[in-house]
């Protein structure tokens, strides 16, 4: 899987990332009430987490859990938004999330 980030993401998030700081793309499926409702998000993480692997970037790691990576599309882009002020996450084919949370 391959994710790049736009300049608009990369400036936006640069002061949000401490030193050695990854980020985890997550498929929160918590309250969701079913696995395929799930909502994808960033998360920001000291340590790479067990079950993951890293995405090809043009910034910053990213990682994704082995499991999940079904939901998610073998080409996407980290995008923000300033009108909305927020991230979004699209492929080529679809828009994944138009207002993707970012948690530390």
């Amino acid at each position: 899987m391959k994710l790049e980030w736009t300049e608009r993401a990369i400036e936006k998030i640069k002061g949000k990332i401490q030193h050695g700081g990854r980020i985890l793309l997550k498929y929160d499926t918590e309250g969701c009430g079913c696995v395929v409702s799930g909502v994808s998000a960033l998360w920001i993480v000291e340590h790479e987490p067990e079950g993951t692997v890293q995405l090809e970037t043009n910034f910053l790691p990213v990682y994704i859990e082995k499991d999940n990576a079904v939901f998610f599309d073998e080409q996407m882009t980290i995008d923000f938004k300033k009108e909305q002020h927020t991230f979004q996450l699209k492929s080529p084919n679809q828009m994944l999330n138009p207002h993707l949370r970012l948690e530390n």
